[in-house]
């Protein structure tokens, strides 16, 4: 048996980190099989203050920025509020074995520990349950397993110390899949699952909520192609979705078809670089905004899909090797059925966001920043409300 130690092979730089590039490191060699790790430690400081009121200390919005999640009402009650964690942090372990056909066969499993069930409490432990990211085997053009979604550009989000950036502007979802890849083409298969506005709720200020089911009946997995342009500018990506939204509850039997289109890419400006994004489509709901409107509405026994239009545009400047700054904007727009109110109460009808940040890197993989973020939510009865966040960050990737 072969082992090859850490320091005797290159480090190769993988993009494994959602809006910065992160390492994997070679850690052994044995037989035909190259074994690598990667992932960062991070820890976000975050001070936010909310127009109506901050959400509990337990909800996901709290840990990064979440559309939906920003209150909306009186702005007679605004709430500021402090929190600080690690659960960004993450851990990535991969394969590569070289096959007697010559050919390789890849896997990549990665953990953090956001969006999870708390495994303790804030008092003493600040315990977390890891969650899987991706977890996928590639070979020979096909992938098999849970990574992003085909029809998700990763490379056009923006740098930025929050979790996602331009939360409501962007396509982003991961989930299961089978994807083959020719070239410049990819296509996919994707677990599907349905987001359905069912009623709603009123709060004691009098605030309509849509009430959401999440449904798993689709006969048919969701379908995704792509196609990828490079040219030395920089790169354009066109996806297209087509899925299956359904409702199957007791005597009700509903369903409806949903598609999107969605154009994003990179523009190379010097050592600047702009990126972008534009989707648009009939009954999204999960796939962009993360899930800031739900994928369609409930009217009877039949589906009403909710039209959405987002995107997203962001620009990087680097002031020198060790600083450097981007500048975002993201919005979402819904076209609700209007004469469907009684039914879902007050849903969003837009989110939008704006930020700015400074980051220091002092070497190569170590960066200190701060990140300002000015986010509104409006629902379709002109009740509105902000949030404004001055974020502190510090991250060592590995």
């Amino acid at each position: 048996m072969k082992f090859t130690p850490l320091k005797t092979l290159a480090a190769s730089a993988v993009l494994c980190a959602l809006s910065s590039t992160a390492y994997a490191a070679t850690a052994a060699k044995v037989g035909d099989t190259e074994f690598t790790y990667g992932g960062y430690i991070k820890l976000d400081a975050m001070w936010s203050d909310y127009s109506a009121g901050a959400p509990a200390g337990t909800d996901v919005g709290r840990d990064f920025y979440v559309p939906s999640t920003v209150t909306v009402g009186p702005d007679n009650s605004s709430d500021a509020v402090f929190d600080m964690h690690a659960r960004e942090s993450r851990f990535n372990f991969g394969t590569a074995t070289l096959l007697d056909n010559g050919k390789t066969i890849n896997t990549k499993i990665e953990i953090d520990f956001l969006a999870s069930a708390p495994g303790g409490n804030e008092r003493v432990s600040n315990s977390y349950a890891p969650r899987v990211r991706h977890a996928f085997i590639s070979y020979d053009g096909w992938l098999f397993g849970q990574t992003w979604s085909n029809f998700q550009n990763v490379g056009a989000l923006p740098e930025a110390l929050d979790f996602i950036g331009p939360a409501e502007g962007t396509v982003f979802v991961r989930q299961t899949q089978v994807k083959y890849t020719t070239g410049a083409w990819s296509f996919s298969l994707e677990n599907p699952e349905s987001t359905i506005t069912t009623g709603f709720t009123t709060n004691p200020q009098g605030i309509k909520s849509s009430s959401m089911a999440v449904t798993d009946d689709a006969s048919l997995p969701d379908f995704t192609a792509r196609y990828t342009h490079k040219a030395d500018w920089g790169n354009l990506v066109v996806a297209a979705l087509a899925r299956q939204l359904t409702y199957k509850v007791g005597a009700i039997d509903a369903d409806e078809t949903s598609f999107g289109v969605s154009a994003s890419g990179m523009v190379k400006l010097g050592e600047d670089n702009f990126k972008f994004m534009l989707t648009q489509g009939k009954g999204l709901g999960r796939y962009v905004g993360v899930n800031v409107a739900h994928g369609a509405v409930l009217n009877g026994d039949d589906l009403d899909a909710i039209d959405s239009t987002s995107g997203f545009v962001a620009y990087q400047h680097k002031w020198n090797s060790q600083w450097r700054s981007t500048f975002l904007y993201s919005f979402f727009s819904a076209d609700n059925n209007t004469d469907l109110l009684a039914l879902t109460g007050d849903p969003t009808k837009s989110s939008q966001s704006y930020s700015a940040n400074i980051l220091y890197s002092p070497v190569k993989r170590l960066t200190f920043g701060a990140e300002f973020k000015h986010a509104e939510r409006e629902l379709e009865s002109g009740n509105d409300g902000d949030m404004d966040r001055l974020q502190f960050s510090v991250k060592y990737a590995f």
